[in-house]
């Protein structure tokens, strides 16, 4: 007998629903927003302190800026604008224009517990541009049990880590650690594919990190946070209660584009289940 003739019109109505709920993708665990002039906002009902904001973009920089004034020298200064939201949080689409001439298009998507990062730089003039590298600032006070106020700054450290000789390592084991520079306190860590005078002018560790990974846990510990970015140019730990994974342009020739490519994790589990995701994502970093 056929099933639906047999139904009444409320079950008929409660069979069509279902119908029509499976043949809707529900929304991402984490939503994605904008808010101007430049804060992308990633938000979820399962995260402690329920949003991480980032400052998307902090600043475009030039080389030679380790050891030189942030404002004078190392900012190239440029202007955001939001091309599109997506109604269900799941795409956030950004342009950035710098003073320079250079156009960077971000296209920024989210998941149940990633968010994954396309950006594209293209230089349309006829002069190289000087923009090496660039920074998403994310602020990690809330996700890490810290409210935004208070003087110390450096409450939040116990959380955090790098990959020092393949390990995970949380700052306050990072030994030695950096105090001096032109700015302080923070701690920055650079590659051996990047020059060492080309970095945050912050206290910069004389230790290589083995991944491009940074990363924090959740104030209970049952959560993880990880960036990357490839190319990148510096990890950092910042003075704003903030991790970086700062992204490398390495400049652009007249009439040349590139292509970035970067992960913002958020997993239920330890470094160890972090770390497995982000070698899948970025290969290259292990094979460094």
């Amino acid at each position: 007998m056929n099933l639906l003739r047999c139904a009444g019109p409320f079950a008929l109505a409660l069979l069509w629903g279902v119908a029509f709920a499976h043949g809707q993708e529900k929304s991402p665990a984490l939503q994605l927003s904008y808010e101007t002039p430049h804060w992308l906002i990633i938000s979820g009902d399962h995260l402690p302190g329920e949003k991480i904001r980032i400052n998307y973009l902090e600043a475009y920089c030039r080389a030679g800026s380790t050891d030189a004034d942030w404002v004078k020298h190392t900012v190239i200064p440029h202007r955001p604008e939001l091309l599109e939201v997506s109604a269900d949080g799941s795409l956030v689409r950004l342009r950035d224009r710098l003073e320079d001439g250079v156009i960077v298009d971000h296209t920024i998507r989210s998941t149940d517990d990633e968010i994954s990062f396309a950006i594209s730089a293209k230089n349309p003039t006829d002069e190289r541009s000087e923009a090496h590298w660039a920074q998403p600032c994310i602020r990690l006070g809330a996700f890490t049990g810290f409210s935004d106020g208070g003087s110390n700054l450096d409450d939040y450290l116990p959380k955090g880590f790098v990959f020092i000789d393949g390990e995970l390592t949380r700052f306050p084991q990072v030994v030695p650690w950096a105090k001096e520079a032109r700015y302080i306190p923070g701690q920055v860590w650079c590659p051996t594919s990047v020059p060492r005078t080309d970095v945050n002018p912050r206290p910069l560790s004389p230790l290589v990190p083995t991944y491009g990974l940074i990363g924090c846990y959740s104030a209970d510990e049952r959560m993880v946070f990880g960036v990357a970015f490839e190319p990148y140019q510096e990890l950092f730990q910042g003075v704003a209660r903030c991790l970086h994974s700062d992204f490398r342009l390495g400049g652009l020739k007249p009439g040349e584009s590139k292509q970035i490519r970067g992960k913002i994790y958020l997993i239920r589990g330890d470094g160890d289940d972090l770390l497995k995701r982000y070698l899948r994502d970025f290969p290259e970093h292990g094979n460094r």
